[in-house]
């Protein structure tokens, strides 16, 4: 019972984390705010918007370790599943963009500045906003950047649709309703879950909880895939951990402080070596099967690592 509870909270979460999105999307649409700033701000919040909702709900139960590793598992399932399934899919990508010249920063610094706070096994409210500042700093740069990549991702078809704030206010409300019903829920039934099989709150975050709120993104690159826009989905999964570390792990240590075990914590090693992993593709432009293989071997690594060991 507690699966099927988990799988439906999941579901209402990343459905209402969609309407929101979308409906913002539609009245900022409906007030001629350009595509580029509608893109860069839900590059930088909306595609974090499942992970923040369930990490923030763990904190607030007090259930912190459930918290850092739904952030520490969507990070590696981003860049190992999600772009490890690109790669390996794409038949041939090439990005127009420098993305290991203007990006490489923003996969690296995120990971540093989460184990400098990490190192006391502490992070507290203080290096939760200083989290929160590393989004200011990356929506400051976004909007300094050439805004042609960030304004095709905006759905133009909204536009033309008729447009009422009542029916957008009650799918806003909806939307909020079902994200933070399903965050509760998630949290919940995973701790439940945890309990009936005898495995860590942590391991429930790590690989359960990451992995669906990881599934918005996944989905969205196989269609950019399909369509022949897959090099967009690089940038866009650079932007969605950024925010992981920046919004979700600093939202959730405002509202509880999180302990953090980095001496004995493989997974977290694992989290920097995908990191680490996608710096080395984009440093050598190894967008192909290779690229895709190195990182899907990370993520069996990942996983198999998490199993026995969790």
């Amino acid at each position: 019972m507690e699966f099927i509870v988990f799988i439906a909270a999941m579901a209402a979460l990343i459905y209402g984390a969609d309407f929101i999105i979308r409906e913002s999307e539609r009245i900022a649409l409906h007030y001629n705010i350009s595509s580029f700033v509608i893109g860069a701000t839900l590059i930088g919040f909306g595609t974090s918007l499942p992970e923040m909702a369930a990490s923030m709900m763990a904190a607030w139960h007090g259930k912190t370790d459930m918290a850092v590793a739904n952030v520490v598992g969507s990070v590696t399932f981003n860049i190992a599943l999600v772009l490890g399934a690109v790669f390996f899919l794409a038949k041939r990508l090439s990005p127009e963009r420098d993305l290991f010249n203007k990006d490489s920063a923003w996969i690296l610094f995120p990971v540093i500045l989460f184990f400098l706070m990490a190192y006391d096994g502490r992070i507290g409210p203080v290096e939760g906003f200083i989290f929160l500042m590393l989004m200011v700093a990356y929506l400051i740069f976004l909007f300094t950047e050439d805004g042609t990549d960030l304004a095709d991702e905006v759905d133009e078809e909204l536009k033309k649709e008729p447009f009422g704030w009542g029916k957008s206010l009650l799918l806003l409300g909806a939307g909020f309703a079902l994200t933070i019903g399903g965050a509760h829920y998630v949290v919940e039934s995973g701790s439940a879950i945890a309990r009936m099989l005898g495995v860590s709150e942590w391991l429930i975050g790590l690989l359960l909880i990451a992995l669906g709120t990881s599934l918005p993104e996944l989905v969205v690159s196989l269609v950019a895939l399909k369509k022949g826009n897959a090099d967009l989905s690089i940038g866009n999964i650079i932007g969605s951990n950024v925010a992981n570390f920046s919004m979700v792990l600093g939202g959730a240590a405002i509202i509880e402080p999180l302990g953090v075990r980095l001496s004995d914590n493989f997974d977290i090693y694992m989290m920097a070596a995908a990191s680490l992993s996608l710096l080395l593709i984009l440093a050598n432009k190894l967008y192909n099967k290779s690229g895709g293989i190195f990182l899907l071997m990370i993520l069996t690594l990942f996983i198999y690592n998490a199993v026995v060991h969790g």
